[in-house]
């Protein structure tokens, strides 16, 4: 994807919130070894491209007058309840240097399984992203993950997925191959014959059965 943003010149708090009452959003561009760039993007453009999946998971190209570098998004802030982003962070990337990114699953075949066809089962999704490490020219976009041949009470892992050539998995300590999706039958609680308050009005008709 490409980005068009512009230098800015003038920096601090007061000139960052002039720049947002103006239409744009102020950023900044660093790594690689060489020294930041402070920026500034349009801010309606930026919007719109920060609902696209792409723009979180890819390399980017943006341009600085007149001249492109590749960059992968790493933060933005956005306001606490106006849908404004206040500042972004773009990181630059090295053709001969690994990254470490979180992809976005796409979860495909689950109706086909005979977990759901034949054993009634839901699928939860408990991830939609892993982490991987690859060179940029291998980063994926999105990473496919099949659920066709998933059973009734059965997880898939992280270590499960099938990676495309030259990206790695990237685990942690924490959660040495986390589950990222499961098959389970929901239970259903049995239905009482008799309510609460059916059992007073069978008291009471016993009772005038009685007396009469």
């Amino acid at each position: 994807m490409k980005i068009v943003a512009f230098e800015r010149s003038v920096q601090g708090t007061g000139a960052s919130r002039r720049l947002r009452n103006s239409g744009k959003t102020p950023g900044i561009i660093y790594g690689s070894k060489a020294a930041p760039e402070v920026i500034e993007l349009d801010h309606n453009a930026l919007f719109h491209a920060l609902r696209k999946e792409a723009f979180h998971s890819s390399i980017l190209d943006i341009e600085i007058g007149g001249k492109a570098q590749k960059v992968l998004l790493r933060d933005y802030q956005m306001h606490p309840f106006k849908p404004l982003v206040l500042h972004i962070d773009f990181q630059r990337v090295s053709a001969t240097e690994k990254i470490h990114m979180r992809i976005p699953l796409h979860f495909t075949n689950a109706e086909e399984s005979a977990a759901v066809k034949l054993g009634g089962a839901i699928i939860s999704h408990i991830a939609n992203d892993i982490e991987v490490t690859c060179l940029p020219s291998d980063l994926p976009e999105f990473i496919e993950v099949d659920l066709s041949k998933i059973e009734v009470g059965h997880s898939l892992h992280a270590k499960d997925v099938a990676l495309p050539k030259g990206v790695s998995l990237v685990l942690h300590v924490e959660q040495e191959n986390p589950v990222l999706v499961n098959a389970r039958v929901p239970t259903v609680k049995a239905e009482t014959t008799e309510t609460p308050a059916a059992a007073p009005a069978a008291e009471a008709a016993k009772d005038k059965e009685a007396k009469a």
